[in-house]
């Protein structure tokens, strides 16, 4: 039901978007594209897929339980998931996935991944603050976005780097939370302190987990300004670095359907000074290319995924 709630509210904001700026102007902003920049750009879901993947192959405790190939495999069916499951549950998909082939503990796995995600929200938050803080237009709105941003940065940071604070802000979190909700911030406490316990043993695996994390983000940004070149439009690239965050962050409410809608309204709001809206609507079609493109990609492993899903112990006890 939360679904379809989601892709409804994602329709109703593509159908608002699309009769305020003229369908027709985005289909001719698409027909005046640069092919060769269009092909570079949508191109880049590969190396950043490979990079990825072998950052996931690092974060295993022993090298080559996860080959590469099973990496980006493992990558490609979670986005699948990630399309038509709420929340992300492609992700947490993935830790029993990980269990299976890694032979890990379910709670390892679950470790890993949540640290995986922890880093890729550090890191895009970590670039949005370095492109608003170099940001030309510094309006009361802005200032505001980079106070709350940099705070939201600070957190995760401390949380990462203290478990003394980790372990105080999620029983605050239990303390406050709705009922329901107390066992699932119980087991991503438990996540959170054996990957602590995990991850700062090995400080060299760290970094190098943390800096491939922070550069992954950076083609991330790359590509969508890659985006912004194929449509014959242009942003200066620093600036690219605080608004394509912002966007991206606005798709990660839990109101649309893989956020589609509130990052399209968010790339036309955010890039009103440097282009009109027709072209900030197509940038947003290419944005959920970004998406889209790796899921189409999982469809072939995802028999594969779904099974060892049906066959996972947790699954076996619900039923």
């Amino acid at each position: 039901m939360k679904r379809l709630v989601s892709l409804f509210v994602s329709a109703a904001l593509l159908a608002l978007i699309y009769w305020q700026i003229d369908f027709t102007g985005l289909i001719q902003v698409f027909q005046d594209c640069d092919r060769l920049w269009m092909v570079i750009s949508l191109g880049m879901v590969i190396p950043i897929t490979l990079i990825t993947g072998w950052r996931l192959q690092q974060l295993m405790p022993v090298a080559g339980q996860l080959s590469l190939g099973e990496a980006n495999r493992l990558i490609l069916a979670a986005s699948v998931l990630n399309m038509v499951l709420p929340s992300k549950m492609g992700d947490l998909a993935k830790a029993y996935f990980m269990r299976d082939r890694g032979h890990l503990s379910g709670s390892l796995a679950l470790s890993l991944v949540v640290f995986e995600k922890t880093c890729d929200l550090l890191s895009l938050l970590l670039w949005c603050v370095f492109g608003l803080l170099l940001y030309p237009q510094k309006d009361w709105l802005f200032g505001v976005m980079t106070i709350s941003v940099a705070i939201g940065l600070g957190v995760g940071l401390l949380l990462l780097g203290s478990p003394q604070f980790a372990r105080s802000f999620f029983a605050l979190g239990q303390s406050i939370a709705p009922k329901k909700l107390r066992a699932k911030l119980g087991q991503l406490s438990y996540a959170w302190q054996e990957m602590h316990d995990y991850f700062w043993q090995d400080k060299a695996n760290l970094m190098r987990v943390t800096a491939t994390s922070v550069f992954l983000w950076f083609l991330h940004l790359l590509q969508i300004w890659f985006f912004i070149l194929a449509l014959n439009a242009w942003t200066p690239f620093l600036t690219n670095l605080a608004l394509s965050p912002l966007a991206i962050l606005a798709g990660l409410l839990p109101l649309t359907f893989a956020g589609v809608g509130t990052r399209d309204a968010a790339l036309i709001v955010f890039y009103a000074p440097y282009f009109d809206a027709a072209t900030a609507a197509a940038l947003g079609v290419l944005c959920t290319a970004r998406y889209l493109l790796p899921a189409i990609g999982g469809l072939p492993f995802l028999h594969q995924y779904l099974t060892t899903l049906r066959n996972s112990p947790s699954s076996e006890s619900s039923q």
